[in-house]
């Protein structure tokens, strides 16, 4: 076989590849005893009908049909990884000539990585926010605190804003009942916003025992996003009353003997939940910042891929909330050709950042072991909400491992620049990264270098 590759775009190649036919004989033998399988031909067992009763039988045509689909895979691999071509996606294969027993010509158009230089990537300057906690921050998470040690108690009054009460609700449409919108005994906080707009104004000023009915929109069924009527009936108020916050309530809710050593607490959380929000930060800049210096060709098939899983997400997430693309398009403050245009400028970024993350990965010899790719999909686990086990089934069965590896590399190629870059906040400030603990706190960096002196050597990492 020969083959030879033209470059159409950076982002595109043709493979021209030339096969003897010789060369075609495995997939030939196999198309006829795949045909020879299902025909009966008197005289002849099945399975054993020779190559010259089959053509008389069937035809030439159909049996080097089949050969030829079943060689040109074969015969596309074999040209790619000769001629080293990194391909991605599928490729647009076309056979250019054919000539029964002398040979077979093909061409095959096919997006490629496209090749790109990095510049001198240690050192880059970046930007983030100061991190800041306001004394507001700090009042809302006591609070927070108080209102799950807090205690419910029934009042002989009309509902009132951050009460607790106790309804039931039954909508109707055009005067029927809607039978799926109907529900007693509902515990709901007034002023939380988490059932039906206008549930709140409507239960506002009634007693225990009263109704009220309002007109909303459901948020499901088949009637979701209808205007419905509701009646809601109060059956129960009650009020929460908080503890005091003193040393007493220190020692109840905490480790702590004064409510001055927890408000501090408080406020060291907040700092460390905020210094990984910066981290996050520092490393989105950093990443911005590559992306100006460097430049990336998007394959168009690619980044039509992308919009489409991207644009499916969404339409999932929609489905799942209640809302519309258009209820959607208001609350982003976006026009349906704003947030077409933001969302391709966001894929295409999304892909440039992968290359260029690989060739990182490739050019410091990053891999995973499987403890990192163990962690990794615990993570995916957690957030898809099924166990570990299920999602690595998952991911076996429908081919997803190496996507993951991919993933932990290029975690682990961003991590590298982050880094190895110089981050400031808007103070001037350096912010320290390389030692920075996925719980907020800081490693000492000493103490690290110790316990990896003390530590044996691990098994051979898999290559990614």
């Amino acid at each position: 076989m020969k083959s030879t590759v033209e470059s159409l775009s950076p982002t595109k190649v043709k493979l021209i590849v030339e096969v003897p036919f010789e060369e075609l004989k495995p997939s030939l033998d196999a198309a006829y005893k795949s045909i020879g399988s299902q025909i009966v031909v008197p005289g002849f067992r099945k399975g054993k009908i020779p190559p010259q009763v089959i053509d008389q039988r069937v035809g030439r045509g159909p049996v080097l049909e089949e050969a030829i689909n079943d060689a040109l895979p074969k015969l596309y691999s074999q040209a790619v990884q000769d001629n080293q071509v990194k391909a991605i996606g599928r490729p647009e294969v076309d056979v250019t000539e054919f000539n029964d027993k002398e040979s077979l010509q093909f061409s095959a158009e096919v997006e490629v990585r496209p090749e790109i230089t990095l510049p001198d990537l240690d050192g880059i300057e970046a930007g983030v926010e100061d991190i800041a906690i306001s004394d507001d921050e700090v009042t809302e998470q006591i609070e927070a605190l108080r209102q799950r040690f807090g205690s419910l108690n029934p009042v002989e009054r009309a509902v009132a804003d951050k009460d607790f009460i106790t309804i039931d609700l039954s909508a109707t449409k055009d005067g029927e009942k809607i039978e799926e919108a109907q529900a007693t005994g509902l515990s709901y906080q007034v002023g939380s916003g988490q059932l039906l707009d206008g549930l709140d104004e409507a239960v506002i000023g009634l007693s225990a025992g009263e109704s009220a009915t309002f007109t909303t929109q459901l948020v499901g069924g088949e009637l979701k996003g209808e205007d419905v009527q509701v009646e809601v009936t109060v059956t129960a108020v009650k009020e929460q009353e908080l503890p005091a916050y003193d040393d007493d309530f220190a020692q109840t809710a905490s480790e702590f003997d004064t409510a001055d050593e927890l408000t501090a607490d408080v406020r060291a959380r907040l700092e460390r939940g905020k210094r990984l929000e910066q981290a996050g930060d520092a490393r989105d800049a950093v990443l911005e910042k590559i992306l100006t210096m460097v430049d990336v060709p998007v394959p168009e098939g690619l980044l039509t891929d992308e919009l489409a899983a991207r644009k499916e997400n969404l339409e999932q997430q929609l489905g799942y909330s209640g809302m519309t693309f258009a209820q959607f398009l208001e609350g982003e403050e976006q026009t349906e050709e704003e947030f077409d245009e933001d969302l391709k400028k966001r894929s295409e970024d999304a892909i440039k950042a992968q290359f260029v993350l690989d060739m990182v990965a490739e050019q410091q010899q990053l891999s995973v072991n499987d403890q990192e790719l163990t962690e990794h999909i615990v993570r995916h686990a957690q957030r898809s909400g099924v166990s570990p086990d299920q999602f690595a089934q998952h991911a076996v069965e429908n081919n997803l491992v190496p996507s993951l590896v991919s993933e932990v590399v290029r975690g682990k190629a961003l991590a590298h620049l982050v880094e190895n870059a110089k981050v400031t906040d808007a103070s001037g400030n350096v912010v320290e990264l390389k030692t920075l603990q996925p719980d907020g706190t800081y490693a000492d960096p000493e103490a690290e270098g110790d316990a990896a002196a003390d530590e044996t050597p691990a098994e051979e990492p898999a290559k990614a």
